[in-house]
């Protein structure tokens, strides 16, 4: 009987170091989902530094076994969560915009600009409208600066 003891005793003590395990990776998850909105926002309010992909991080940072493991059961994958730069194009739609106002008509920069919803393009203008960056004379739209020295101004 004292080996049956020894075993049921160290089948504990199995189970609670399980136990643990299970709560500090909960734990870590809660903190990797944080540190992953703060990168997100970094990644949005910063264009000097290009962030790292995020399936090389991860696949340093961590083996595919455990990546399968410390996905939260109850969510899916969320908007948040695709990488960066999943469809877009290689300008954004306000620069896209920006660029095609040299004369001509809001329908005509919205059929101008393929893959981007109307009503998209229409909030971009009127964004850069209340910039300043472009003006509106006789139905027709005008950028009031180059591309060149917004950029600058932004640095």
């Amino acid at each position: 009987m004292t080996t049956l003891d020894e075993i049921t005793k160290e089948k504990q003590q199995v189970n609670e170091a399980l136990a643990r395990v299970d709560a500090q990776r909960e734990e870590l998850i809660g903190q990797l989902g944080g540190l992953e909105a703060a990168e997100r926002v970094l990644a949005r309010y910063s264009k000097g530094t290009a962030p790292r992909s995020r399936a090389a991080a991860k696949a340093q940072a961590t083996p595919a076994k455990t990546t399968a493991l410390a996905q939260p059961s109850g969510r899916g994958r969320t908007r948040a969560a695709r990488p960066a730069g999943g469809k877009r194009g290689a300008s954004s739609l306000g620069d896209r915009v920006l660029a095609l106002a040299t004369g001509k008509t809001q329908q005509e920069i919205t059929a101008a600009c393929k893959g981007a919803r109307p009503n998209h393009v229409g909030v971009t203008i009127a964004r850069h409208k209340r910039a300043g960056r472009i003006e509106e004379r006789d139905g027709k739209l005008y950028a009031t600066h180059s591309a060149g020295a917004e950029q600058h101004a932004a640095v």
